[in-house]
């Protein structure tokens, strides 16, 4: 008996253009006897099958349970239609619909066998510097326009020879319509040029870059997203001249390793770990160092490296020259974006490299590497970017939003068709470079996905940068509060709806009551929140330069804890902060002023205090590390963004248990964690000579036992059980774990972040879905 035949048109969304979808539907459409035809559209990829009913169920099966490892399907749509009597299987050309969302690919490590076709000397694309397949390469950094295909990327310029032209038509052949496909012959090429623009070698420019480097010279080597400054992991001198180029003190600088073999030497190495510095995404992995084996002022006083693996052709070529560490940083000037062009190479990088290794494929939307570390056994994303990012995030009845995202660590967010988009890390929000980087990437996004925000969410400090550019747009704008935003962006990755209570340790973030805030508990859903708890006020001498001068704070909270206690705080230590004479109406004193402030004076910072000059009140997290940092002997300024706190980490002795005197003080608006009998405390322990790791630490346990038992006491009173972390100080390992820790132990549902970032980097999640919630209200 023949079976019926009958027609099913199947579409699929989520990642699914430019991962080998195609292919694999025509593959798996061929294997069950399948006619009809497979598309890309705006939308996703459709599918037009006929055959017998148990075949087309197999298909949908093997459709569902085994993609291409790359893509990624959120939903599969199928619909019964008339038969059509198709002859064949065939893939159709891209189709472009107006309203719909195909979600990109990010760029991805190369694979293992593009790895072996470059390795072999038999093959056309041996040691080819750009080979590539429909598993691996650059994606979003190339992509202009959707749908993808090459003549909407950066590769449109590469008219492939016939050879690859034959493969990237084959619908069994791994390069099949790979849109990056090419070879020696029609490809992109390498050229080794000196700081003056000069090009200096004809023949192979990788080894002779290897050989540069191990002279001890500097070298810009343009990758998938941009530039690295690369140097010998190994020479002190070389990343000493990095350094000083750069103008980068102490920053740790990100390394590349050889291959997991070459890590386990230098680092301790988890099996969680190990899986994901050889994942596709190949991130920037924080890893404990072995001793110290490997040039101090790579990681200066920092117990981690952030160290990742070869990711593409060019960068397993390059250790194919007896060379197995490689400083890989990001090539930008301090504090501007990281270079991706090569004219912008040029003219800005000259000063600080002798060499560039430059190629002629462009880079449409710069991606820097990036970076994650693992705690509690899984993986949190500290910076979303290559290989990461765009991320995609699945939320009902959203409008069509921008989120503006934060001043530091900057991302943006772009929702439609309830979809949120979340751009890759732009960066800090402190130059015109910056901005117009942001403007730029917010362009494209909207371009691509041809959304037209209505509403445009944005942080309510009323200095950010975002303000100028909110007021330039013909939209609705509402301003959100910064943890409200954290603490919604976790409750969104953790699709929690709920009230929570909500705990969001940072350094800056502007309050409600106009002060700065950052050591909050918190009280809310998606459109309200309640502040319930915070730290004592302290104040921020000099304002901003109070983040960048961590003594200062040390004066203000040693200020706060005598101003009214009765006793004197007496500090004799030369490597730590205020010592003995006695400043005019206050209870601190000081004598033998130590390093760290021989040229600064504390009387004039203490009248600042006294009298309000420039000094506002803060609740910051971030800054009570700082302070504690700074009694404990950190010198003059910060050099980077939470460098005091990581040597605060960083110093801590794991084995310490004890913990220091805490008050919670019951107020009408809540309650208020008062610090100062934790000064008063530090200061006795360093008076006493205790070791300041052990100091460290008991700071560290006191700040988780106060947590918990603010969390005990809220619970009781309000009856919520769920607790959400967010807030960059959560990325100290220590905080984490021990509050996590602790309040598993106790029973409560503790929800944290993991693939968007909790510092800073991830608020625009929480903006876009605050400010869909208050506009739904409205």
């Amino acid at each position: 008996m023949i079976e019926e035949v009958v027609r099913k048109y199947v579409t699929v969304t989520g990642i699914v253009q430019g991962v080998g979808f195609r292919p694999f539907v025509y593959k798996i459409a061929c294997d069950n006897n399948l006619n009809g035809w497979v598309s890309n559209s705006s939308r996703g990829v459709y599918i037009d099958v006929e055959g017998r009913e148990r075949d087309i169920l197999s298909f949908i099966q093997k459709l569902k349970t085994s993609p291409p490892k790359l893509s990624k399907i959120d939903e599969v749509f199928i619909e019964n239609r008339e038969v059509e009597n198709y002859k064949d299987f065939k893939i159709c050309p891209s189709e472009r619909e107006e309203n719909a969302m195909t979600y990109i690919s990010p760029d991805i490590g190369v694979c293992e066998d593009c790895l072996r076709d470059i390795r072999n000397s038999e093959n056309k694309r041996y040691r080819y510097a750009f080979t590539n397949c429909t598993n691996c390469g650059p994606r979003f950094s190339i992509i202009k326009k959707l749908p993808y295909d090459r003549a909407v990327t950066t590769m449109n310029e590469f008219q492939m020879c016939d050879e690859c032209y034959g493969e990237y038509v084959d619908p069994l052949n791994r390069r099949f319509h790979a849109q990056p496909n090419a070879c020696i012959e029609c490809g992109p090429k390498l050229e080794l040029i000196n700081n003056k623009g000069e090009r200096i070698y004809l023949g192979d420019e990788v080894k002779e870059t290897i050989k540069l480097i191990k002279e001890g010279k500097i070298i810009a080597i343009k990758g998938i997203g941009g530039f690295h400054l690369a140097c010998d992991g190994k020479n002190q001198e070389a990343i000493k001249r990095l350094r000083d180029r750069k103008n980068r003190p102490k920053k740790p600088l990100a390394l590349m390793m050889k291959d997991s073999e070459t890590v386990k030497k230098y680092c301790h190495l988890s099996e969680k770990e190990e899986s994901i510095l050889k994942d596709d995404k190949r991130p920037i992995v924080l890893l404990s160092k072995r001793e110290e084996n490997l040039p101090i002022n790579i990681a200066p006083n920092n117990k981690c490296l952030g160290v990742m693996l070869p990711y593409t052709p060019l960068h397993y070529l390059l250790f194919e020259y007896d060379i197995e560490v490689l400083v890989m940083t990001s090539a930008n000037v301090v504090g501007l974006p990281m270079v991706y062009k090569n004219s912008e190479a040029l003219d800005k990088l000259s000063s600080v490299v002798d060499y560039f290794l430059l190629h002629n494929r462009d880079v449409h939307i710069p991606v820097d590497d990036s970076v994650v570390k693992v705690i509690l056994n899984e993986e949190m994303v500290i910076r979303s970017s290559r290989g990461y990012a765009p991320i995609y995030i699945k939320q009902k009845e959203i409008r069509d939003i921008l989120a503006c995202g934060s001043q530091l660590k900057n991302t943006f967010a772009l929702s439609k068709n309830e979809n949120i988009i979340v751009s890759p890390y732009i960066g800090d929000m402190e130059n015109i470079e910056t901005y117009n980087n942001f403007e730029k990437n917010v362009e494209h996004i909207k371009g691509i996905y041809n959304i037209k925000p209505k509403i445009i969410a944005y942080d309510m400090h009323p200095n950010y940068w975002c303000r100028e550019y909110v007021e330039k747009q013909n939209t609705i704008n509402m301003e959100v509060q910064h943890h409200h935003a954290h603490i919604v962006s976790c409750m969104v990755e953790n699709n929690i709806k709920e009230k929570v209570i909500g705990i969001a340790y940072d350094g800056v973030g502007y309050g409600i009551d106009g002060t700065i805030w950052g050591g909050e508990f918190i009280i809310c859903d998606y459109k309200d929140f309640k502040r319930i708890t915070h730290l004592n006020y302290a104040q921020m001498p000099g304002g901003d330069a109070a983040t960048k001068e961590p003594w200062k704070m040390a004066v203000s909270y040693i200020y706060e804890a005598y101003k009214n206690s009765g006793s004197r705080a007496l500090i004799s230590d030369e490597d730590t902060l205020i010592t003995k004479n006695y400043v005019e109406d206050s209870n601190i004193t000081q004598e033998n002023i130590p390093k760290v402030l021989k040229d600064n004076n504390i009387k004039s910072i203490i009248a600042m205090i006294k009298n309000n000059i420039n000094s506002p009140k803060c609740s910051s997290m971030g800054r009570l590390f700082d302070a504690v940092s700074a009694m404990l002997g950190f010198l003059g300024k910060v050099t980077f963004e939470g460098e005091a706190a990581i040597l605060l980490e960083n110093m801590a002795n794991e084995n310490e248990k004890g913990s220091y005197d805490y008050e919670i003080k019951c107020q009408d608006e809540g309650y208020i964690i008062n610090t100062s009998e934790i000064i008063r405390e530090i200061i006795n322990d360093i008076n006493s000579e205790v070791h300041h790791g052990i100091i460290s630490k008991r700071f560290h346990n006191t700040v988780i036992d106060f947590t918990v038992n603010m969390c005990s006491i809220l619970r009781d009173a309000l009856n919520i059980n769920k607790v959400v972390l967010s807030g960059g100080v959560f990325q100290n390992e220590i905080i984490l774990k021990g509050i996590y820790g602790k309040l598993n132990h106790k029973g409560f549902e503790v929800y944290t972040h993991k693939s968007i970032p909790c510092n800073d980097s991830g608020i625009c999640v929480g903006q876009i879905v605050i400010a869909n919630a208050k506009f739904k209200e409205e």
